[in-house]
């Protein structure tokens, strides 16, 4: 969804620089650092059109990185108009573009205002520069933004103190996606989360060969609305502990409801800590492409690798020296990331259903063969969507090396159902460069294999 700048940025006026506010001139205007022993610092701006309003900006926290134990992140608390809204964690000194919502601003004047949060933040972090904030409103259809909930950050006193979303498993993007409805003139909106990583649930082995990363990626919220764009009464449901549907009886900020990080895998509850000592208010205006993988999120919002990989390094999750022939992970940088599209075929018999899994070859060793599923058959992808995985790879290795990709047919469980699984593509395949970016990906294919009992493999390219 495209944005205009249908608000403005003003430089603050000298009417603005009381008593603990210090206002950003017209010299700083497009740059305001917001320090720990500092003042809020504030920048008016006026709606010209009432509605859901987003901030973008680029971050910066000097002398801060996720991968450092102490200096994991700065924390911005982020205002409007005197109330608290959200919080930003700014996980890197490297400029990174970011964006968060605000919620429905009436036309009028405004101001944001910006404030360290001392509590929040490593002790390491000292300053957080931001670049160029302007607030916007959607040029189009507002639905999406109007329902996205407020994720209040988690509070597990086993894992932590209740900042503890400021150092490990922290909310990084959302998005929304369009379901079908039932009623005709209806739709089904819901909303998902990228978290850095999750403390709890599936094991990291687990996820790199049936996820395709070490994030967590979970669905939060969904609403029906109607032909009017208005909530269907009782429809809102949310994700809760062990992966239960359930329906929210919580409560709004206006149409944004409030739900709550609860367990160590990140699932959510209706009942919130208040106040709230973290909330994330994400931007949700992206969303999933038809026939692509939750993952292209985090590949269109590249700065997520880095993350993810930092906190794995940093709790120690990461092997070392890297081996591809154990199912430990290791340097999240020898992994071809990859993803494919198969669907499963209908069972000839009584047993398991199979996954699949993806198998390289390299033109250097063309007899051993790289599984992402580490031979584990419960590693093997099971879902007919398209998927993505990781293999992991000796250290060094380039796209140019693969001599080939290659599909296996791996039943789960005991016994085999028979049923086919047919593979169909190639969608994206990358490694990540020495700073953990995903770089170009020059490997796809399509075309049509059918993976059977008797034929369980199939060369996709080579």
């Amino acid at each position: 969804m495209k944005l205009r700048k249908s608000m403005s940025v003003v430089a603050v006026a000298a009417a603005f620089g009381a008593v603990g506010v210090a206002p950003a001139n017209a010299a700083t205007a497009g740059k305001v650092t917001v320090r720990r022993d500092g003042p809020v610092r504030v920048v008016p701006f006026t709606v010209r059109d009432g509605g859901e309003a987003l901030v973008s900006l680029t971050a910066a926290a000097p002398g801060v990185s996720w991968g450092r134990k102490g200096a994991e992140s700065a924390v911005v608390a982020v205002d409007v108009d005197g109330k608290h809204v959200t919080d930003l964690v700014v996980p890197s000194a490297v400029p990174t573009a970011r964006s968060f919502a605000l919620g429905s601003l009436k036309r009028g004047h405004h101001v944001l205002g910006l404030r360290f949060s001392a509590k929040a933040s490593a002790p390491a972090a000292r300053s957080v520069v931001l670049s160029r904030p302007a607030v916007a409103t959607p040029r189009a259809d507002q639905t999406a933004l109007r329902y996205a909930p407020v994720v209040v950050g988690r509070t597990l006193a086993a894992l932590g103190d209740p900042y503890q979303n400021a150092r490990t498993d922290t909310p990084l993007i959302g998005w929304h996606e369009e379901l079908p409805a039932a009623t005709p003139g209806h739709r089904v909106f819901e909303y998902s989360v990228v978290w850095s990583n999750e403390d709890g649930g599936t094991d990291t082995p687990a996820l790199m060969a049936r996820w395709g990363r070490s994030t967590d990626i979970e669905w939060v919220y969904r609403v029906e609305v109607d032909a009017h764009g208005e909530r269907v009464p009782g429809s809102d449901v949310y994700q809760a502990a062990n992966h239960q549907t359930l329906h929210f009886t919580g409560t709004y900020e206006g149409d944004h409801p409030l739900i709550q990080t609860c367990t160590s895998n990140n699932n959510m509850c209706d009942q919130v800590t208040k106040p709230a000592p973290l909330r994330f208010f994400l931007d949700t205006t992206q969303t999933r492409p038809a026939d692509r993988a939750r993952e292209v999120l985090m590949d269109r919002n590249a700065w997520t690798y880095p993350v993810m990989a930092q906190e794995m390094l940093r709790e120690n999750k990461i092997e070392n020296p890297s081996d591809p022939a154990t199912p430990l992970v290791g340097d999240q940088r020898t992994y071809l990331y990859i993803e494919i599209k198969k669907q499963t075929g209908a069972a000839t018999g009584t047993g398991s259903v199979p996954g699949v899994s993806v198998g390289v070859r390299l033109k250097g060793d063309p007899k051993t063969l790289y599984r992402s599923d580490h031979a584990v058959p419960s590693w093997s992808i099971e879902r007919d969507v398209p998927a993505a995985t990781t293999v992991e790879l000796p250290a060094g290795t380039k796209l140019t090396d693969v001599a080939s990709v290659e599909a296996i047919r791996q039943p789960i469980g005991a016994g085999d159902n028979g049923a086919p699984a047919t593979v169909t593509a190639i969608n994206r395949a990358f490694f990540l460069g020495a700073d953990y970016l995903p770089q170009a990906s020059t490997l796809t294919w399509k075309g049509e294999v059918t993976l059977t009992a008797d034929r369980p493999t199939a060369v996709l390219t080579g």
